[in-house]
């Protein structure tokens, strides 16, 4: 039986934000602001595995409603990718490691609709039980286990059909980032990884990437290969975005009047059965001129290259104004109308 085509804006989506929306209700913006701000410098530091960077309950509150809907849009356009490339595939169960508050659980329930055994797993009790909190919202996840576990070489994972990591290499050792690694792939069939779109997210990505091949596992997506990446080390890097409504509280700590703002990331999804990677990704933002559309691709044969598609291309021209940044290439075809 095939698996439902992955939803754009899904209920899950809509429950998730209006969740979110009164988390912080009772805690002035200013201290909401200040927490956030306080947290993101955390993030971007170096944090040591046995300290949990969300200590209490107005934290949580605070970096939930600030970072979810990013995190949430992330591992979804990861998870979209990856049901692309196995289309037959539907996970029975899944183990969200470094979880949080659960931003990864409800993009699983948005690209995979329907109720399966779930678990989350983090250091930080306070994010966990405001995770089980937001996921009354959600049916597909009231069922959900949220355990409190140290997340590094002495993680132990059981048996599960996908293991999602979003945005937890950064805070762990170089050890400890290969142990959790080692462990996803020795307890599930499918494995997502999510990080920031930086140079170091990147590097920390293409690392857990080679662990994953050496461990047996197929890349699905981004890459359209299981081979060594094309990018030249130190030259660029490998990522993609997603769109983010902007809540009040991003304004206040961001500035700015946008209604939006975009997520930059970097993914790997792999697999142990087989999958159909896309022919070639989009890695650049497409370049739209008269009469023509520039695409920066990553190809099967282990390249990059630039390749122009003119009016003349028709239907591919048509498709190439369209494309985004990340979308497969060449666009898959209806074979069921007339040929």
């Amino acid at each position: 039986m095939n698996a439902p085509a992955p939803t754009p804006l899904t209920a899950p989506a809509e429950t998730l934000r209006a969740a979110l929306a009164g988390l912080l209700d009772g805690l002035p913006p200013k201290r909401a602001a200040q927490a956030v701000d306080r947290l993101i410098a955390s993030y971007r530091g170096a944090t040591p595995t046995d300290a949990p960077i969300l200590r209490d309950r107005a934290d949580v509150a605070a970096y939930a409603a600030y970072r979810m809907p990013a995190t949430f849009e992330a591992v979804r356009s990861a998870l979209g990718a990856f049901a692309d490339a196995a289309p037959g595939w539907v996970p029975g169960s899944h183990t969200d490691v470094g979880g949080g508050t659960g931003a990864a659980t409800w993009a699983v329930s948005a690209t995979w609709p329907g109720a399966r055994p779930v678990t989350v797993l983090d250091w930080a009790e306070p994010a966990l039980a405001l995770g089980r909190e937001l996921a009354a919202a959600n049916p597909a996840l009231r069922d959900t286990r949220w355990q409190r576990s140290r997340i590094g070489a002495a993680l132990t994972l059981e048996s599960t059909d996908l293991v999602t990591v979003s945005y937890v290499l950064n805070e762990l050792s170089e050890p400890d980032r290969a142990a959790l690694v080692d462990a996803a792939a020795g307890a599930a069939q499918a494995v997502v990884i999510v990080e920031a779109g930086t140079p170091g997210g990147y590097a920390r990505l293409l690392a857990a990437r080679d662990r994953l091949i050496a461990a047996g596992f197929r890349i699905a997506a981004p890459c359209p290969h299981s081979a060594a990446c094309p990018i030249a080390p130190g030259s660029d890097w490998c990522h993609f975005s997603a769109r983010v409504a902007r809540s009040s509280l991003h304004r206040q700590v961001k500035g700015g009047s946008l209604a939006y703002e975009d997520e930059k990331f970097s993914y790997v999804a792999a697999a142990r059965f087989p999958v159909a990677p896309a022919p070639a990704r989009v890695v650049r933002k497409p370049q739209i001129r008269k009469g023509q559309v520039l695409l920066d691709l990553c190809e099967t044969d282990e390249r990059l290259s630039r390749t122009t598609v003119t009016k003349r291309h028709g239907d591919d021209y048509r498709a190439a104004r369209d494309a985004d940044w990340g979308d497969a290439w060449p666009p898959a075809r209806d074979t069921d109308g007339p040929v």
